[in-house]
């Protein structure tokens, strides 16, 4: 009877130690990261689907948009890939342009690089143009091999 009890004990304790672990330490000790949107971006790239993507050479980016726009891929902004890495984060189709999306904030934690991602979205008194526009933003990061997360803080 004692035995199957420790056995829980000890796996309560495992899995409380692995939580502790991965929430308290592995994603503390935050702290901010440069990070430079890039001016022009893609230009009028027709991203349809919500994408949240870090690309770490050229040839992954230009690959990438080879294949979700097939034919019409735009020309890459120059973006050292030596020492910067890109971040695309995209919402996909929407109804006019008073749509945006923003980086709020990227950080380091011990274990990962966290990107906070928000969608503006028009009030009633924005002026728009009612067309489908396709909002994202490009931006660059210093190389890291940690993993990219991307918190998608949804609408204000």
């Amino acid at each position: 009877m004692r035995r199957p009890v420790l056995a829980v004990l000890v796996v309560l304790a495992l899995g409380g130690a692995w939580i502790a672990y991965s929430e308290l330490w592995s994603h503390g000790g935050a702290r901010p990261v440069a990070w430079h949107a890039v001016p022009g971006g893609l230009g009028a790239a027709e991203l349809s689907k919500p994408v949240f993507r870090r690309f770490r050479t050229r040839h992954e980016l230009t690959a990438y948009l080879a294949r979700v726009l097939p034919g019409h891929a735009p020309e890459l902004p120059p973006i050292d890939f030596g020492h910067a890495e890109a971040l695309l984060a995209a919402v996909g189709a929407r109804s006019s342009t008073g749509y945006s999306v923003k980086i709020e904030s990227v950080s380091e934690q011990r274990s990962r690089i966290v990107v906070r991602v928000r969608e503006m979205t028009p009030s009633l008194g924005d002026r728009v143009v009612a067309k489908v526009t396709y909002p994202y933003v490009l931006a660059t990061i210093p190389q890291s091999p940690k993993h990219v997360h991307f918190i998608w803080l949804g609408r204000p």
